[in-house]
């Protein structure tokens, strides 16, 4: 089965991981409209798909040739892509920001439920060959995890049409994608969060460095279960081309009961036990974009009750919002 989408919003990773899926994907994507804030973008990339430009996401959301909405990008519109295609019953795919505001984030949630709709946020760290086989490695070679070190290196950029400079909302979407990692690989959910931050600049809304440290213990005083360090840096400019990749530090490292794994996103593993050293370059026979959208596909197509799959990334904003409330106030929060 087909579906029919529009897209809103195309963003930085529209040429490289976006359009080279859905190209590729031709046989279980069409796409039907484009709505993007940059109308030469949006009447380019329509002529690239033979579609069409649409002029406002309410308009493309209510036409009846449209199945699902791809929201690919932040632009001034917030959730409100998202709460248009629950008023027409539209399954929602999201690359952008969610809210870190607990009413925002609450109204969303009860409106994808109360809509039914099918969501899925787009978190390629989860579909990343590496992941994958890291999972399998935990089940069966490395046992459970007990420490993570999962580090974000991000160069500065200049903005630009389909580049927006970054501001606290980008950051928490870098930050809440490593959460989110972790969580999913540790497999339980953190109780308790520390972080400090580093302005850019004195008293800045932005930061050039944030770090938390998750703690998944379940009983008794933190530090007596799994941990998790993460960290996201922007002190690097884009023009510095040599110290951008000087040195990066492994995506993720993951200290095991019985061995270690560090991972470089999204396809390099290397993994230590009793044996030795174990090297794997993880070739998949789809991107980790066409990855995740035919996990979007499956969900939609389903003949089961679309789970929302909201709880999931809201549930790691929290977390994002709470490391901000341990900054300001210098202590550590409890995660209900």
């Amino acid at each position: 089965m087909k579906l029919r989408v529009g897209i809103v919003g195309l963003g930085p990773l529209w040429e490289k991981r976006h359009l080279p899926a859905l190209r590729s994907l031709a046989d279980r994507f069409e796409v039907h409209g484009i709505c993007e804030q940059v109308a030469h973008l949006a009447r380019r990339a329509a002529g690239e798909l033979g579609t069409v430009a649409v002029e406002g996401f309410r308009a493309l959301a209510a036409r009846d040739d449209i199945d699902a909405i791809l929201y690919l990008s932040d632009q001034w519109y917030g959730v409100a892509p998202i709460l248009a295609a629950c008023d027409h019953g539209k399954a929602v795919y999201a690359g952008a920001s969610l809210p870190v505001d607990a009413a925002e984030a609450d109204v969303l949630r009860r409106r994808v439920e109360q809509s039914g709709i099918a969501f899925m946020a787009e978190l390629p760290r989860r579909y990343a060959p590496a992941t994958m086989r890291l999972k399998e490695l935990i089940a069966t070679r490395l046992g459970a995890p007990r420490m993570l070190f999962c580090h974000r290196r991000v160069p500065q950029i200049t903005p630009s049409a389909t580049v927006p400079p970054r501001d606290g909302a980008t950051e928490a979407r870098d930050l809440m994608e490593l959460v989110d990692w972790c969580r999913y690989v540790v497999g339980t959910e953190p109780t308790s969060v520390v972080a400090v931050r580093h302005a850019e600049t004195p008293d800045a809304a932005i930061d050039d460095y944030q770090m938390m440290s998750l703690d998944f213990t379940t009983s008794g005083a933190p530090g007596n279960g799994p941990i998790a360090q993460i960290s996201c840096g922007y002190y690097i400019p884009a023009c510095w081309e040599e110290a951008v990749g000087f040195r990066p530090p492994s995506a993720l490292q993951v200290a095991c009961e019985k061995g270690i794994a560090f991972v470089d996103h999204p396809n390099g593993l290397v993994w230590f036990d009793t044996a030795g050293r174990h090297q794997e370059a993880l070739d998949a026979d789809r991107s980790v974009g066409e990855q995740m959208l035919l996990q979007f596909h499956r969900k939609v197509t389903s003949l089961l009750r679309p789970h929302s799959g909201l709880e999931e990334v809201l549930g790691a904003m929290n977390v994002v919002k709470a490391a901000s409330v341990s900054q300001h106030e210098g202590r550590r929060i409890p995660l209900a």
